[in-house]
């Protein structure tokens, strides 16, 4: 065996392993720590001083707002400000959801709330803004997050591979976004009934994310080469799915991941479907800024690496042979 040959074998035996070790951290250590970190819930009523000392003493588990009554606790839910509200009556107190927003928060908050009940009280509940009928622990959406980063990382890659540049390059990868999301939507909201918003809207959403990805995928290999594969595919797969918090919540991961993954294509599809399917648009707005800006960004990239490969061909080719000189 060749020396080349021994230092490639020793670099698959480490490469491999350390790969493993990266994807057993990204995905198990968030779901191994899951926890209420500065959740936003409502408090509402007038006697409020007992549900807020409860929820202060689980120290950086809950962010507290407060809401003149429960009508302006139900907008705050309906516009993603809060996960949930707890409203205080004089009949006790009455907790307020939105299974939509987060099935597993919901859950949270119910068992929260109603152990600091007196035995035999029942605790009433309202959910908001419900989960969708057909998909009520959001499984649907928990589950479709990986595909939509998986079908971007393949179009960038396959792009990439095939030796498409620049303009071409980016035609290609819109067009396989675009019909990436029709055919997403078709299955999820369609099909499965786990998206029950606008149809085009939710269409739009996810051909953004999968071109999103897949600019992000090309433009690197576009700049840096076949490494830029790899890169981005770590990036936007491996980083991007477990710190997005779709099954959860982004409030749910431990530092870095939950903001981390909102900064992210995949966390900010997630956020943004959620918003366009269950809440009318509400809280959508930054999560489709990061989608744009990763998608022009990635795009741009794109654009420029073809532009440098054109220019790198018209330098290599030969020069032409000298005409012959004329005969006197």
């Amino acid at each position: 065996m060749s020396a080349t040959d021994t230092r490639k074998s020793v670099a698959v035996m480490l490469l491999i392993p350390a790969v493993v070790a990266f994807a057993l951290w990204a995905f198990a250590w968030p779901a191994a720590r899951t926890a209420p970190r500065d959740l936003p819930v409502g408090v509402a009523g007038s006697a409020t001083a007992a549900v807020e000392q409860h929820l202060a003493a689980r120290e950086g588990a809950f962010e507290v707002r407060r809401y003149a009554d429960e009508a302006a606790a139900r907008a705050a839910i309906e516009d993603r400000t809060v996960y949930g509200a707890i409203v205080v009556t004089p009949r006790g107190p009455r907790l307020l959801t939105a299974s939509a927003a987060s099935p597993v928060v919901a859950g949270m908050l119910r068992e929260a709330v109603a152990a600091q009940l007196p035995a035999g009280n029942a605790l009433q509940v309202t959910d908001v803004v419900p989960a969708p009928a057909a998909d009520p622990r959001g499984a649907v959406l928990a589950a479709g997050l990986l595909p939509v980063g998986l079908a971007g990382a393949a179009s960038g890659a396959v792009t990439s591979l095939l030796g498409l540049r620049g303009g071409r390059a980016a035609a290609a990868l819109t067009g396989a976004a675009a019909l990436s999301g029709l055919v997403g939507t078709a299955v999820a909201d369609s099909w499965l009934g786990g998206l029950t918003g606008a149809w085009w809207t939710e269409a739009g959403v996810l051909s953004l994310a999968v071109l999103a990805v897949g600019a992000t995928v090309a433009g690197l290999a576009a700049l840096i080469g076949r490494a830029g594969l790899a890169v981005g595919a770590v990036l936007m797969v491996l980083l991007g799915s477990p710190s997005s918090g779709i099954a959860t919540a982004p409030e749910l991961l431990p530092a870095p991941m939950g903001v981390l993954g909102q900064w992210l294509p995949p966390g900010a599809a997630g956020t943004a479907l959620r918003s366009v399917s269950s809440f009318g648009g509400a809280g959508a707005g930054s999560a489709l800024l990061v989608l744009v800006a990763w998608a022009a960004v990635g795009l741009t990239a794109v654009l420029v690496g073809g532009r440098r490969a054109r220019a790198r061909a018209a330098g290599a080719a030969p020069a032409p042979a000298p005409l012959p000189e004329p005969v006197a």
